[in-house]
């Protein structure tokens, strides 16, 4: 289990009650990603989704920026592009997963806040992909991850133009799922994973395990496997918690199990 508040190199870790909260710590550098993040990230991804408990994890920028970006790799292989990816090693947390945005989130720094679940961003926070203007290509799953949140037609505009968007078009085509005051940020994402974390935690984790593996499957097999997980749930002591305070009329004390 993680202690209460534990600072690493570049994150900033901490426990609120049933949330981890994990904040990029590279305000020197606009928060950008750099390998030993990328690092850091695995090794929080592996802990949280050991962690019963963490039931919700919430990610955000220390200081003015989200992310500002992240340095160039230089590799000879695709394959060994996975030291450098964070949004991949924040897709591998299991638990579902809010992006608190506070400030801009560009380029490596949106693709790691498309790998969350939800986002919620401060009404001052700007977005963009300025790779291809760069002569570059994201690299940390924007192409792939965007096009499935915005669709195609904002994904390629936003990609090709290189355009930086404020939060309210960001929320407008579906990129930014909440707004808030940036002094009411930190209060909008707690109040949200709190929501996440009152539900029975198992359910929660298989309902995002289901919509993240079934769009790439086609419609028969994602049923399937909606199927299969809500079979399991019924194997669970949460499920049997859920019944029985309906039936007493009584707020349910799920405990993930």
């Amino acid at each position: 289990m993680l202690s209460r508040s534990h600072r690493y190199d570049t994150l900033h870790a901490s426990h609120r009650g049933p949330v981890l909260w994990i904040a990029l710590h590279r305000p020197h550098a606009g928060n950008r990603v750099n390998r030993r993040m990328v690092t850091e990230l695995g090794e929080l991804a592996q802990t949280a989704n050991l962690d019963e408990s963490v039931r919700v994890v919430v990610l955000t920028g220390h200081g003015r920026w989200f992310s500002a970006g992240g340095e160039v790799p230089r590799v000879s292989s695709p394959d060994k592009l996975g030291a450098f990816q964070a949004a991949g090693a924040v897709a591998r947390i299991e638990k579902p997963m809010v992006a608190a945005i506070n400030g801009d989130a560009l380029g490596q720094g949106l693709e790691v806040a498309l790998a969350a679940d939800l986002r919620v961003a401060a009404q001052t926070a700007r977005f963009g992909l300025p790779q291809v203007r760069e002569g570059l290509l994201p690299w940390d799953g924007g192409t792939q991850r965007l096009p499935r949140l915005v669709g195609r037609a904002q994904a390629l505009r936003l990609l090709l133009l290189g355009e930086t968007i404020d939060a309210a078009e960001a929320q407008r085509i579906g990129l930014v799922h909440r707004l808030a005051a940036p002094e009411a940020l930190v209060a909008t994402a707690e109040e949200m994973a709190r929501g996440i974390a009152s539900a029975a935690p198992v359910a929660a984790r298989y309902a995002k395990e289901a919509v993240r593996q079934g769009l790439d499957l086609s419609l028969a097999q994602g049923l399937r496997l909606e199927a299969d997980l809500a079979l399991l749930l019924h194997t669970t002591r949460d499920r049997a918690e859920g019944i029985r305070s309906f039936l007493e009329r009584r707020q349910p004390r799920f405990r993930g199990r």
